[in-house]
């Protein structure tokens, strides 16, 4: 359409496509022609977003929404020009009260809200992270509000069923290390030497077990990445002195320091098992750094025997690449070199929590 009256909407996305054909004059808009420019600059700026945005006008609510904010609705009703209320008419006891605050002039914000929504058909459990922000006019009042929104539900999810294999896991280490230690001590205690050898090794399995116990705990400590590392070789673990480790004093918190920990613990445990430190000469390089908002983390293993790259991507190397990297917001990535495996994870985020 070459009307410049509707120039806002330049671009090609599909809801610039809805709202020029879309019949306005049965809302209480009326032609994108005669809104005022407060509106119509709002609407440009959602429409040129990557984010998920909805903007709800005026007292009846109507909805205007972006591209990114389809794969939200699914196959709802079409939402463009519909009342807010009409369109999350589900649950809208829950997210009503909050539209109101809104338009009274409060910001909300609020992570993995749970709601049960019908989309495709049919109800489902849904999380989202959203902030409802009032927008004003010219004249100071309150015109609308902006749905800025993100669904969390795969992550959530994921996380619930994390803390259920956690706990189990955390069950089955304890009895484990209790049985192995069992076993140990009735096999060898009160045979001269092996006596003292038994005592170093049951030290060494309680070692390993508390940072397994660590590592599963829900209530994960902030730790520098120092302790994280210490945690899973163990001050007294005989590889210790085959690691080299080098980086500044940083403390992660929650997830960050959880999914760290997951990770040096495969690392480590793959290690043993068929890299660096399955052989009397190979070594680890860990190195850590943070320069402006650019953290990065290497994990570099040589000397031992050639590397083999797998023939599958098994739950291990799932968890040590997409979880970290989701928790680190960047990028994570296992290198199976042929002279020892490299990992590395690599973080632009403003929001580390360092």
């Amino acid at each position: 359409m070459a009307d410049h009256g509707l120039s806002f909407l330049s671009g090609s996305g599909t809801s610039a496509d809805k709202i020029r054909n879309l019949d306005w004059e049965n809302t209480e808009l009326g032609h994108p022609e005669g809104w005022p420019n407060s509106l119509k600059t709002i609407v440009s700026l959602m429409l040129s977003s990557k984010f998920p945005k909805a903007l709800v006008w005026g007292e009846g609510l109507t909805t205007i929404y972006n591209d990114a904010f389809a794969p939200i609705l699914g196959h709802k009703p079409e939402a463009m020009g519909r009342s807010f209320r009409d369109v999350w008419s589900e649950v809208w006891n829950q997210i009503g009260p909050m539209t109101e605050k809104t338009y009274q002039g409060e910001s909300i914000y609020i992570e993995n809200f749970p709601l049960t929504i019908n989309r495709h058909g049919y109800e489902e459990d849904c999380y989202f992270t959203f902030c409802y922000s009032p927008i004003y006019d010219e004249t100071g009042r309150i015109c609308g509000m902006m749905d800025t929104v993100m669904e969390t539900t795969e992550t959530v999810l994921v996380q619930r069923q994390v803390s259920a294999v956690n706990a189990e896991l955390r069950h089955r280490m304890g009895n484990l290390v209790a049985m192995i230690s069992a076993l140990a001590g009735q096999t060898f205690r009160g045979e001269g030497e092996t006596e003292a050898k038994l005592a170093v090794f049951q030290d060494r399995l309680k070692s390993l077990g508390e940072a397994q116990a660590m590592l599963t705990a829900e209530d994960h400590p902030e730790a520098t990445i120092k302790e994280l590392v210490d945690s899973i070789v163990g001050s007294r673990m005989t590889a210790l002195g085959r690691i080299d480790i080098d980086g500044p004093v940083i403390a992660l918190r929650g997830r960050k320091a959880l999914s760290l920990s997951l990770a040096l613990n495969e690392l480590f445990t793959n290690s043993i098992k068929y890299g660096a430190l399955s052989s009397d000469t190979g070594r680890i390089d860990i190195k850590w750094a943070l320069a402006d908002t650019q953290f990065s983390f290497r994990w570099s293993e040589h000397g031992g025997p050639p590397v083999e790259p797998p023939t599958r991507q098994g739950f291990g190397t799932k968890l040590i690449e997409r979880f970290v990297a989701a928790h680190f917001e960047g990028n994570a990535k296992i290198d199976y070199r042929p002279e020892g495996v490299e990992y590395n994870i690599i973080s632009n985020s403003r929001n580390l929590d360092f």
